[in-house]
């Protein structure tokens, strides 16, 4: 059997330019070719069952040599595999996807080609410059600026001149020098708006604005990373007041989050709204505890119990597909009162058309437990169904103020997850539980647990993540909004 293969354009790095279809082929991938300037956004979107296979192409650093690559693509195809050679940029531009091909194409390998959103538009967009505008330019051009080490740059400077629209310089940061010198030669005016941009759309965004004979010396003084793209042309001058990215509260900051990937996408929305780049790597994960044969023989007197407390949105979950897999529904639940330990594990029930009874005020297992103790009365019967290592406190709180009969379900395991990719600097990590804590500690490798900045959604997952030796705050809340609110908060005040 034949596999196939797709070039799939990543776009400049933030995971929210990735297209639909790009991320549909990712996420179903089997072997993933990437380069480096493929975001830690969308490589968190990989399978973790995908083989992954890093190239490492970025400029002046090919950890594998082009000819290598394309014979990794036949040879991975001619497996059966499904494979996404994933590119940064688009795979046509400058990306030689073209080159790929041949090869595939030689050996009647299928293919397909998913377009990527290009740097050369997206970044200058990302800095409030527009690269048409129809007061200052109506052509735009976009020029390789890469050049082997001891060459001339091989470009005709006269003709871009004569060209008089905007032009974008790809992979040019070593020949920035000669790139305006070269302009400059060919009758460009000295005072020609130019501009660098720096890693575009991620938490290294950066820009400099000067003119074609003022900017290579503004960036000898200022400094600039790789990658970094050249704009030269009449819109740059509108960078300035038409910034946006860099105004949001955010901006400038590399957050990871560790919740399970299935619970974290309004956490990362958010924080991505705010300007953060997000970087997604579960620590944890759940999964139900197999042959449960106690929440088989519980739910067949379901109807006996005055109180059904949930303390996770995973919780409610697995006990309501264990509910429907013994072809039952919310009928069998009787007349027992509904508990949930916060907003999350409240909206979680909501969906399913069940109302709380009982909410605390502060969400955690300790004013749970308070609530629940100050409410049922002695001998009535109380179900919590919840993870098989679950804060005993919980139940201690419930004890010290009623002689409730309680029956303390597990009902899932928390496995802690294996890391992939690590990104090579982060500001903040935000936690939403102490076991994303732990697991985020057994992950990691190449950080320094003692300099992560912990945002904590509650005193527990605090004191966990400050036994650890990070250094800590927590939001004021257990809520999604105060968790945001606390990242926004914690940059402001630094």
């Amino acid at each position: 059997m034949i596999g196939k293969v797709y070039l799939v354009g990543a776009g400049p790095s933030d995971v929210g330019l990735l297209t639909i279809k790009g991320k549909e082929i990712l996420e179903k991938a089997q072997v993933v070719v990437y380069d480096r300037l493929v975001g830690a956004g969308i490589l968190a979107l990989i399978p973790q069952e995908a083989e992954t296979i890093d190239v490492g192409k970025r400029a002046g650093n090919h950890t594998m040599p082009q000819e290598e690559i394309n014979q990794v693509l036949l040879k991975k195809a001619q497996e059966g595999k499904q494979v996404v050679r994933l590119k940064g940029g688009d795979p046509f531009l400058f990306g030689r996807g073209g080159e790929e091909l041949e090869l595939l194409v030689e050996n009647d390998i299928p293919f397909e080609i998913i377009p990527g959103v290009t740097s050369a538009i997206s970044v200058p967009a990302y800095n409030g410059i527009p690269v048409t505008h129809r007061d200052f330019t109506s052509s735009l051009h976009i020029i390789t600026g890469h050049k082997r080490q001891g060459e001339q740059l091989k470009l005709d400077f006269e003709a871009l001149v004569r060209l008089n629209g905007t032009l974008v310089f790809l992979m040019g940061v070593s020949a920035l020098s000669d790139i305006c010198n070269g302009l400059l030669g060919a009758g460009m005016e000295s005072d020609m708006p130019a501009a660098i941009l720096q890693q575009g759309t991620t938490a290294g965004q950066k820009k400099i604005i000067a003119t074609v004979s003022t900017l290579a010396e503004e960036v000898e003084k200022q400094g600039i990373q790789t990658p970094a793209i050249i704009v030269v042309g009449k819109v740059c001058a509108l960078g300035n007041s038409f910034g946006w990215y860099e105004k949001k509260p955010l901006f400038g900051k590399r957050i990871l989050v560790t919740r399970p990937k299935e619970r974290s996408g309004t956490l990362c929305g958010k924080l991505r709204e705010n300007g953060a780049e997000v970087v997604e790597m579960p620590t944890i994960k759940t999964v139900p505890i197999s042959e449960n044969k106690s929440l088989k023989n519980t739910l067949e007197r379901l109807g006996e119990y005055d109180y059904l407390v949930f303390t996770s949105p995973a919780g409610v979950k697995v006990f309501f597909d264990e509910l429907r897999e013994c072809r039952m529904d919310i009928r069998s639940l009787g007349t027992a009162r509904i508990a949930a330990i916060g907003k999350g594990t409240q909206k979680e029930l909501e969906e399913r058309g069940l109302i709380c009874d009982l909410v605390p005020e502060i969400y955690d297992g300790e004013h749970l437990g308070i609530l629940l103790g100050e409410t049922a009365k002695d001998g009535e019967k109380i179900l919590i169904p919840r993870a098989a290592e679950g804060n005993q406190q919980l139940i201690q709180e419930i004890e010290k103020r009623t002689k409730a009969e309680i029956t303390d379900l597990p009902i899932y395991e928390t496995v802690y997850e294996t890391a992939r990719f690590e990104p090579e600097h982060v500001d903040m990590t935000v936690f939403t539980s102490a076991s994303t804590v732990k697991g985020f500690a057994q992950a990691i490798q190449n950080l320094d647990i003692k300099e992560i900045s912990a945002v904590c959604i509650g005193k527990q997952t605090e004191a966990t993540a400050k036994a650890l030796g990070m250094r800590t705050v927590t939001a004021k809340e257990a809520t999604i909004d105060s968790l945001v609110e606390c990242c926004i908060q914690n940059y402001t005040d630094r």
